[in-house]
């Protein structure tokens, strides 16, 4: 058998339903002949995920393979795809994520035109379950696991290059090996929320001279479940974020002139603003708009609770 030319890792958990969906998906691309392989980390699941599994393998146009990951959380996950893969092109789908018919095709084509690109992202649109509610407008995608940056093409390198998300990317094997994998002390587990380990690593890139593509044609979409349309759910997200960005330290991050209780000047400066907009935009009864920014206030609560937390336990 050829060696494949692109390895499509697809963690999962207990969404074997939604994982079946997944991987049709992947069965239905034209791929043009290209060769592809299909790898599932099993991490840890309780329902049927494995028969599952095993039900589609036999049906399956390209060789799928199965491994369980027994250490629980997405960064352990997709680090024992990278080590299963077999190919020079690793691509990443959620397992509640379906790819547009192309996907494959793309990220090979995108790959093959420029030698000097180390990875390549694209749109993950939404697939809703119910009407959303009048405030949850694209502002409000990021704790839907939601992008997208229009319709241009549009470079990803940089210090602070613009955020792209692991149920839709592609990086060339040996990047891997030059930065290193998916970080566990920024990864989501079970149903923990706002963790920042795919953009982590997209920092770590790029701060070591890769570059990449964010492109338009390049579409995933994204399963929203009617927990994720609610306010309660934003609200514990950002925190959530808040938490894992205090836990990150990023470098560009922390310049400040000044700090207090571990935070960045910065950040107090930012919040006051956002604390300053949302009186006001209450006071006017525009409550869909003051929640844009009652959730930057989230993120700043559960970003000075870990600061303040890890203070502690310093001293």
């Amino acid at each position: 058998m050829n060696p494949p030319d692109i390895s499509i890792v697809v963690p999962t958990y207990n969404r074997s339903a939604l994982l079946q969906r997944a991987l049709l998906s992947l069965f239905s691309q034209r791929a043009h002949g290209l060769n592809f392989e299909i790898v599932v980390i099993d991490n840890n699941s309780s329902d049927n995920t494995s028969e599952t599994v095993a039900a589609l393998e036999s049906k399956s146009p390209v060789r799928l393979r199965w491994k369980r990951e027994t250490r629980q959380g997405n960064a352990y996950a997709r680090n024992a795809g990278i080590d299963q893969a077999e190919a020079p092109i690793i691509a990443f789908l959620d397992d509640d994520v379906v790819a547009d018919e192309n996907w494959v095709q793309t990220i090979k084509t995108t790959f093959d035109r420029d030698p000097e690109i180390a990875f390549v992202g694209g749109r993950v649109l939404p697939l809703w379950d119910s009407e959303p509610p009048s405030w949850l407008t694209s502002s409000h995608w990021a704790p839907l696991a939601l992008l997208d940056y229009g319709k241009e093409e549009r470079p990803i390198a940089g210090q602070t290059p613009p955020g792209l998300l692991t149920a839709n990317i592609g990086v060339r094997r040996e990047v891997f090996d030059e930065v290193g994998k998916f970080s566990p002390d920024l990864q989501r587990v079970k149903g923990g929320i706002g963790s920042m380990e795919d953009h982590e690593f997209l920092l770590r890139m790029c701060r070591n001279g890769k570059s990449g593509i964010y492109l338009p044609d390049l579409i995933t979409r994204a399963a929203v479940e009617p927990e994720r349309m609610t306010k309660a759910y934003h609200r514990r997200w950002h925190r959530g974020h808040g938490r894992f960005y205090a836990i990150m330290r990023d470098a560009e991050w922390e310049r400040s002139r000044f700090r207090l209780a571990g935070v960045p000047g910065h950040l107090y400066k930012q919040t006051a603003q956002q604390a300053v907009m949302w009186c006001a935009r209450v006071l006017k009864g525009e409550t869909d708009a003051a929640f844009e920014q009652e959730c930057q206030l989230r993120f700043f609560y559960g970003f000075f609770q870990e600061r303040r937390k890890r203070s502690s336990d310093e001293d």
